[in-house]
């Protein structure tokens, strides 16, 4: 049974599973080092990846690739009058067709063949820290990647296979604090551990976006495809789907700070006017991976690591709170700062997180209550007419067994069900 439970028995490195680890630097309040290289590293092992480069090469010599949207488009509803342009998918979107013009302007590889075609590779990039169950403190914490060529139908097949995995995240190692303890002779703090969390989640992308795949960014990447077709590939980031706490990690930003927005700078006293004239111009202010930026975070961590101050020291809260950032560079920030890609861009809303466990979540809590307040039988006839509401197709909706108003053990699917009833 030991042998079985050995985690190289399911990352097999013939799927392209590499087992590796990656170092973070760690800062003692009080404690001066000659700079941030010079500072201990902690060591975090078991970290599980899959090389970017070589999973967009396998999805794109797939043999279902005949099915892939190579090229962008715009899509038009011809009316008597006047078209009406429609969004459906990547493919027929701005941000799709910009890019894809952009790598058309880029002059071809002399080694090229005049039939090679030039194609973008736009990736969807997902993650989640998931429990595994209801007992215990077992978890995964995948991120996994779709790619936009593929129709927003197919994504959603299970079968289709369409996710790839590319990395599992460790947590912070409960041995952290042994190793910190015989370092510098007392526990971390609270802010020392936080710190080294958010430093994990940046060393494993700087690992994925490593210097094959940012190659293949600027150069392309040559693949013959499933279809037959020679291409030279350009991966390009598209968007990052997460739930909130996961987005600022990404983002690097305070956790429902001043500014909570991870793509602009509208302030928590502005979001009671959403959808709002007002709301409209304030979102203009959007975050921008600059200079400024970079110099704040890098005078900060010099801060933290040469001159032993305290990360919650009222200093270092004055230049960050403002702007609700981090003492901590994304890693697509390190990556990408320098090729003109905005990376506050890429992070979408999350309907799963958001809206089904969040605010529709919150409203049909509230209806219970007044429910509740209404008394007699209300609430149990209620869930009388959940019960008796049959299936509708396969997953669109499902039998309501238990009763609705318990709210026990539902998973986001429950509540769209719950919705779509009503």
């Amino acid at each position: 049974m030991d042998d079985l439970d050995k985690p190289g028995n399911t990352f097999l490195t013939a799927d392209g599973w590499h087992e590796t680890s990656v170092r973070i630097p760690v800062p003692k309040e009080g404690v001066q080092y000659a700079s941030e290289a010079d500072a201990p590293t902690y060591e975090v092992n078991e970290v599980f990846i899959r090389k970017l480069t070589e999973v967009i090469r396998c999805a794109a010599q797939a043999t279902d690739a005949f099915r892939n949207n190579w090229l962008s488009f715009r899509f038009y509803w011809r009316r008597s009058k006047r078209n009406i342009r429609l969004f459906s998918d990547i493919p027929n979107t701005d941000a799709m067709i910009e890019e894809d013009a952009r790598i058309r302007a880029l002059p071809r590889n002399p080694q090229d063949d005049p039939s090679v075609e030039y194609a973008v590779a736009p990736l969807m990039f997902w993650s989640d820290s998931t429990h595994l169950a209801n007992f215990g403190g077992a978890h995964l914490w995948p991120i996994y990647l779709y790619f936009g060529w593929l129709s927003k139908y197919t994504r959603a097949i299970p079968s289709a296979f369409a996710a790839h995995h590319l990395a599992y995240i460790p947590s912070l190692p409960q041995a952290f604090q042994d190793w910190y303890q015989k370092e510098h002779g007392m526990s971390a703090t609270a802010d020392v551990l936080r710190f080294c969390g958010k430093e994990i989640m940046h060393a494993i992308w700087l690992l994925l976006l490593d210097d094959d795949f940012m190659k293949a960014y600027h150069e392309g990447m040559l693949v013959q495809c499933g279809d037959g077709i020679l291409r030279r590939i350009f991966p390009r980031l598209f968007t990052y789907s997460a739930d909130y706490p996961e987005r600022v990690l990404l983002a690097c930003l305070r956790f429902l700070g001043r500014c909570p927005c991870p793509r602009c700078y509208i302030t928590k006293n502005d979001i009671f006017g959403m959808g709002s004239t007002a709301d409209n111009q304030l979102r203009q202010n959007i975050r921008v991976d600059g200079q400024r930026l970079h110099s704040i975070i890098a005078r900060i961590r010099s801060w933290v690591f040469k001159k032993g101050y305290n990360l919650a020291s009222k200093l270092i809260s004055r230049l960050l709170d403002p702007i609700s950032i981090l003492p901590r560079r994304s890693a697509f920030s390190t990556r990408f700062a320098d090729t003109g890609f905005n990376f506050y861009s890429m992070f979408v809303p999350d309907v799963l997180h958001e809206f089904e466990l969040g605010v529709w979540k919150a409203i049909f809590i509230h209806l219970l209550r007044i429910l509740y307040a209404e008394g007699k039988d209300r609430i149990q006839i209620m869930n009388q007419r959940f019960r008796m509401v049959p299936t509708f197709g396969r997953n669109t909706i499902r039998r309501f067994s238990r009763n609705v108003s318990g709210l026990k053990q539902m998973a986001g699917r429950d509540f769209e069900d719950i919705l779509q009833v009503i």
